[in-house]
């Protein structure tokens, strides 16, 4: 059971940390044309992808990691690497809020042509970004090599 659990959570992992990648690759692929119309194209379906991958990826690894954790009887706060794994997640969790919201507005400046605001809101959205993908990636290289790190109980 702990392997069925193990192979959902890294199904997860792969829709959610591959998506938010590809979207940061297609954003900026989009944004080198200039053009007001690709790049509202490119947010659009970006927004979307994110309905389609990255948010039914966070289930799924959840639901996965969750039950691998329970099932391999792994006590998620007191072993470290899986705690500080889980709070990069956290972490990544709250910037998604920012940066949905600023994919939406760029998406209408795009749709707009005003391309002030998009470059503005672009900087935003490389911040968000920036966590939400880097904190994932902490997450991910956590699990993996498991280290010894601190955690409640220890």
């Amino acid at each position: 059971m702990y392997l069925a659990f193990k192979l959902v959570h890294i199904a997860g992992v792969v829709l959610f940390l591959g998506n938010i990648t590809v979207g940061v690759f297609w954003k900026r692929y989009a944004d080198a044309t200039g053009n007001s119309g690709v790049m509202a194209h490119a947010m659009d379906g970006i927004i979307k992808a994110d309905k389609i991958f990255t948010i039914p990826g966070i289930v799924i690894l959840l639901i996965g990691g969750i039950g691998a954790a329970i099932v391999g009887r792994y006590p998620i706060l007191s072993t470290g690497w899986l705690l500080w794994g889980v709070i990069a997640f956290i972490l990544s969790g709250i910037a998604f809020g920012p940066l949905s919201r600023t994919q939406r507005r760029l998406s209408l400046a795009a749709h707009t042509g005003n391309m002030a605001d998009y470059e503005t809101l672009s900087t935003s959205w490389n911040l968000w970004g920036f966590i939400a993908l880097a904190m994932p990636v902490v997450a991910f290289v956590l699990m993996i090599l498991k280290p010894a790190l601190p955690a409640f109980g220890h």
